[in-house]
């Protein structure tokens, strides 16, 4: 007689059982078990970025992190599929790095303001009005305009790139936040392009006054990807790696992540000692992965990334650059 476990049985309950519902955990775990039986039959992993939920992040994801931990993990993956919980640009970078493997995006829809925000015409333009300027393109981009630049960075990485290149100017497209906060850190001159996330820009420093008002010795964290006035306003700014690593070295009592919501508690989730004080920007692109979406891809084998055979090379070149150098 087989014997039915439990939803709350599951090892991943232990890590999230303080953010989620008992309630709600229960109907997630049917997909759940599906997505582990899922994986084993198609040699499949899942790489989740630090925005999605808890339910897939602690529970279904063989690998998390930022951009470049994902950057970095799709050059070492074994199994023949990478299903990536994110966004289209991550899924390329996947294909790029790996070549030879099925990389699966749960949503198409799963889209990016920042990479919507620039195209190669755009980075020509700007090489024209600003010759001998080296293109750094941030992560957050398409194949195409990766392949069009000269190297690429991460919220996480820019400053080590920017410097490694050694010139007193370089064009950054295509955040602007990013770019005019690594401008400040740096001392290069620094091209910026009209891009902005949808989630940072809306932060502002009078969301930092109301949660330093309402929570008396709170640390706060902000992504630079926020407007300059708001990483002013904060105690400490880095990508969400770097926010994670700040908050397990330094284990601060009361903590804020100004950055999308459920980065907060992927980190609350190892971290049930200190008090996250949770400001709300949803990505609605992020959150186009669910649970569902992920055991259709791995069922179904939907959506395949297919990159331009033509942009390939170029475009891997500008992330082994970055990769090289950090």
């Amino acid at each position: 007689m087989t014997t039915v476990r439990s939803a709350t049985e599951h090892p991943a309950w232990t890590k999230v059982q303080h953010l989620i519902p008992e309630v709600e955990w229960a109907t997630f775990i049917d997909d759940i078990e599906a997505i582990e039986r899922l994986k084993a039959e198609h040699d499949a992993v899942i790489m989740a970025h630090n925005y999605m939920t808890p339910e897939i992040f602690h529970a279904v994801a063989d690998f998390g992190g930022d951009s470049l931990a994902l950057a970095r993990e799709a050059q070492h993956v074994e199994a023949s599929t990478i299903v990536l919980a994110g966004v289209h640009f991550m899924a390329e970078t996947a294909k790029l790095l790996s070549p030879q493997k099925r990389v699966l995006l749960p949503d198409l829809r799963s889209g990016c303001s920042l990479a919507e925000s620039i195209t190669p015409a755009d980075i020509a333009e700007l090489r024209r009005q600003h010759p001998g300027a080296p293109v750094v393109t941030y992560v957050n981009t398409s194949a195409d305009v990766k392949a069009a630049s000269d190297i690429c960075c991460t919220s996480g990485n820019a400053v080590e790139v920017i410097e490694s290149l050694g010139v007193p100017e370089v064009i950054m497209v295509p955040d602007q936040y990013l770019a005019q906060n690594i401008a400040a850190r740096t001392g290069v001159r620094v091209i910026t392009h009209p891009g902005a996330c949808e989630v940072h820009e809306r932060f502002t420093p009078d969301d930092i006054r109301d949660i330093r008002d309402g929570n008396p010795g709170v640390t706060v964290l902000a992504h630079p990807e926020c407007p300059p006035e708001v990483v002013a306003a904060a105690d400490h700014s880095g990508s969400t790696a770097q926010m994670q690593s700040f908050v397990e070295v330094n284990r601060p009592r009361s903590v804020a992540l100004i950055t999308e919501c459920s980065m907060s508690d992927n980190v609350a989730a190892g971290h049930p000692d200190t008090d996250f004080v949770r400001p709300c920007n949803l990505c609605p692109h992020m959150k186009r992965n669910t649970l569902g979406a992920i055991r259709r891809a791995l069922e179904t084998g939907t959506h395949e990334i297919e990159l331009d055979p033509d942009l390939v090379e170029p475009a891997r070149r500008s992330i082994t650059r970055m990769l090289e150098i950090s």
